[in-house]
């Protein structure tokens, strides 16, 4: 058995040196610990909603040491995990990434950046809340709906990735992303841009694509796909990038569960309904209502015997 366990393992240590590159990252500058990184994302919800998440029992002297220290705590390792990806970007060893003062002084200035923002992060979020709050008949409180409602949490990580996404960190806004992801169900790339009291009713099933726009006071059921239509390629067959690919949504849309818009060029007017499993590849002018016409149902009713 042993001798089995010694070759099984020196036949994975050659795999490592014969196969491909793309799946191992031995010997070569560091990476960010996703753990950490899920750690800054629960010391962050503590502080923008203290008593739901920590801080019970506590008295004002113990709320103002316990704050200072979740900051402290963001601060420094946000700080590396940071700089470890502007780092990785610039594909240094993990010699010159050590050494590297020029890194760690602008993950600095991005976290510090990040952290000053908190309290307009905890606005955004209090309208979050009151629209989930408002927008759902079985909500029966406040208190509910952050510590039981899907959105509220997806919503949380995508704000905080997505300030991380416009400075251009990479890989930190995607593990933040995929993390609540898995979690809820709701997959909101980072880059999306989401604006104030946006609600996700039951939420699985969700996917917003990186180059969304998506205004105030917009509400979306499970199932919703704002999706591109196609992936437009370079003249060697490689994607290109950096293009509007994914919808608009304009204020005070709804849009009901299974629906599924597409493409950069498509807008969603302004107070527009969008029924559910509708598939749109073209804009909708403001306070439009876009349905599918009932299908015929055939219903056949069958003897209790032959039930049976």
């Amino acid at each position: 058995m042993e001798h089995r366990l010694e070759n099984a393992a020196q036949a994975i240590l050659d795999s490592y040196s014969a196969g491909s590159s793309l799946i191992h990252h031995l010997e070569r500058g560091a990476l960010p610990s996703r753990d950490a990184i899920i750690k800054t994302l629960l010391d962050f919800r503590e502080l923008v909603f203290p008593g739901y998440y920590g801080m019970t029992g506590l008295d004002q002297a113990g709320i103002r040491r316990r704050v200072r220290d979740l900051v402290a705590e963001i601060d420094d390792e946000l700080t590396r995990q940071v700089a470890l990806c502007l780092c990785h970007s610039k594909k240094l060893t993990a010699e010159d990434c050590a050494e590297c003062p020029d890194c760690r002084e602008q993950a600095k200035s991005i976290v510090a950046e990040l952290i000053d923002d908190l309290p307009e992060l905890r606005r955004l979020m209090a309208e979050d809340v009151d629209a989930a709050y408002h927008g759902d008949p079985a909500a029966q409180s406040h208190d509910e709906v952050i510590l039981g409602y899907p959105c509220i949490q997806a919503v949380l990580v995508h704000r905080i990735a997505h300030r991380l996404y416009r400075r251009d960190i990479p890989l930190i806004p995607r593990i933040m992303a995929e993390y609540v992801h898995g979690r809820t169900g709701i997959d909101i790339h980072p880059g999306a841009q989401v604006g104030r009291r946006f609600f996700v009713d039951h939420g699985t099933g969700v996917v917003i694509g990186a180059t969304s726009i998506i205004g105030d006071n917009v509400k979306i059921y499970q199932g919703v796909t704002l999706g591109a239509v196609s992936f437009p390629k370079e003249a060697d067959g490689s994607l290109i990038r950096n293009t509007k690919r994914h919808p608009t949504i304009e204020d005070d849309v709804v849009i009901y569960s299974g629906a599924t818009i597409l493409g950069g060029d498509t807008v969603i007017g302004k107070g527009s309904v969008i029924g559910g499993n509708v598939w749109l590849t073209q804009s909708v002018a403001p306070y439009s209502k876009v349905v599918i016409e009932d299908p015929e149902i055939r219903i056949v009713t069958r003897s209790a015997s032959k039930a049976g």
